[in-house]
C-alpha cells in the first residue's frame, strides 16, 4: 500500500503549461511507473487558477478524465463547450483538442487522470 499525503506534495505547472506564467497548477499524485502494470499513465490533483485557463493540447495518445472536486469550470473539446460543477467528471477522447477555463475568482481544483494507449501519452500544444 502507498498513501500519498496531499500536505507532502507541492504544486508545480502542468506540462502543457508556461513555467513562469502558468494558468494551472498540479499535484502529482501518482506516475506511470508508481502502479502496477497497466494504462494509467497519471493521476493528478490539479488547480485552475482564478480567472486563468490551462493551454489548449491535445495527447497523440492518451485519453483523459477530469473530476471537478471544488468550485466550477468551463471545458471546450473540440467545439463543445459545457460548464462543469463540483462532482461533475468529463472523458476526452484521444487526440481531441481540449481547454478548461475558470471564469471564476475562486480557484477550481480537479483531478485529472490520464489512460494511456500508447508509450507515454504525449502532449501537443495548439
Amino acid at each position: 500500500m502507498e498513501i500519498i499525503k496531499n500536505k507532502n506534495i507541492s504544486f508545480v505547472p502542468a506540462s502543457h503549461e508556461n513555467p513562469q506564467d502558468p494558468g494551472c497548477l498540479k499535484k502529482v499524485l501518482f506516475k506511470r511507473d508508481d502502479l502496477d502494470a497497466g494504462r494509467i499513465q497519471m493521476i493528478n490533483w490539479s488547480v485552475l487558477i482564478k480567472n486563468k485557463s490551462f493551454e489548449k493540447h491535445y495527447h497523440e495518445d492518451m485519453e483523459e478524465v477530469f473530476i471537478i472536486l471544488s468550485n466550477e469550470a468551463t471545458i471546450i473539446i473540440e467545439d463543445e463547450k459545457e460548464i462543469l460543477k463540483k462532482g461533475d467528471a468529463v472523458f476526452v477522447p484521444i487526440k481531441q483538442i481540449h481547454q478548461m477555463i475558470n471564469e471564476t475568482n475562486i480557484d477550481t481544483e480537479y483531478l485529472a487522470i490520464g489512460i494511456a494507449l500508447g508509450d507515454h501519452g504525449k502532449t501537443i500544444n495548439v
